[in-house]
């Protein structure tokens, strides 16, 4: 990982990331999807938002945009248009793509706008005070929710899928290599790419609603992902409470800057 470490990622900068914090392993496994497909860091942008989540941008040496809270997507998206032959990867967190910025990622995934976004899922607003977010569990406690959560919160992959997305995935970060292949599988795709990264935040998320230490909430990641492949094979009383994770959906369709430069040359006369 050191050598890792010196090629992707800037000196000298210090994180903001708590003891326990899952970011940094779903940091890394961004790197390892990067550096395992070898791609050119001069043509690879990475697209932040807000939160704790939105800042692994800054640490990492690519051509970075760490832009206002839930407009990560947009952002990238202007990035695709004037750089189709660019990567671009966003890294947002649960309340920063599907709250703030819940209305820019069901379009993206609707147009199939061709980016990898890899969402941060530590279930709550951990750099803003600890609020509930859209995918904080039903009875979760938050700050803004002490007596438990009564909102119904979104299934994202289902989300995804219902908005459009040609390729969805889900894992943990106590299954990091599955999660490296994941979002490797999710840059080699074309069309809108998602991959959930189930990630712990153990002071916001974590003390609020009495899951233990650090270790003992990668541990509940363990015993309640089920490969999706293994899960369609169990029985409805065996998979109660947990969630599937793997390659949830890949589909095809019509790919939107691909569809947008052939309408400039339409326009250009140069084309049909």
């Amino acid at each position: 990982m050191e050598e890792l470490i010196t090629k992707y990622f800037r000196p000298k900068l210090p994180h903001i990331w708590c003891p326990g914090c899952g970011n940094g392993i779903v940091t890394a496994c961004v790197v390892r999807a990067i550096d395992k497909l070898g791609l050119n860091q001069d043509q690879t942008a990475i697209v932040s938002g807000i939160g704790c989540s939105s800042r692994a941008s800054g640490y990492l040496n690519f051509d970075t945009l760490h832009t206002a809270h839930g407009r990560a997507i947009p952002f990238a998206t202007g990035v695709k248009l004037t750089k189709p032959d660019h990567n671009v990867i966003v890294l947002t967190g649960d309340g920063d793509a599907t709250a703030i910025g819940g209305n820019h990622f069901i379009h993206a995934a609707r147009r199939n706008i061709n980016l990898t976004v890899v969402v941060f899922n530590n279930n709550i607003y951990g750099m803003t005070g600890g609020q509930y977010s859209p995918l904080t569990p039903h009875r979760g406690m938050a700050t803004t929710a002490p007596y438990g959560n009564v909102d119904r919160p979104f299934d994202l992959c289902d989300l995804a899928k219902g908005a459009g997305a040609t390729f969805i995935a889900r894992a943990t970060t106590y299954h990091a290599t599955l999660l490296t292949e994941l979002i490797a599988k999710a840059i080699c795709h074309k069309g809108f790419a998602i991959v959930e990264a189930i990630t712990a935040c153990p002071i916001s998320f974590g003390r609020q609603n009495k899951m233990g230490s650090p270790a003992n909430m990668i541990k509940w990641q363990r015993d309640n992902a089920i490969m999706v492949d293994a899960m369609a094979k169990m029985k409805p009383e065996q998979i109660e409470g947990k969630f599937p994770i793997g390659v949830l959906y890949q589909g095809e369709g019509f790919e939107y800057v691909t569809e947008y430069q052939k309408v400039i040359k339409r326009a250009m006369g140069s084309g049909k």
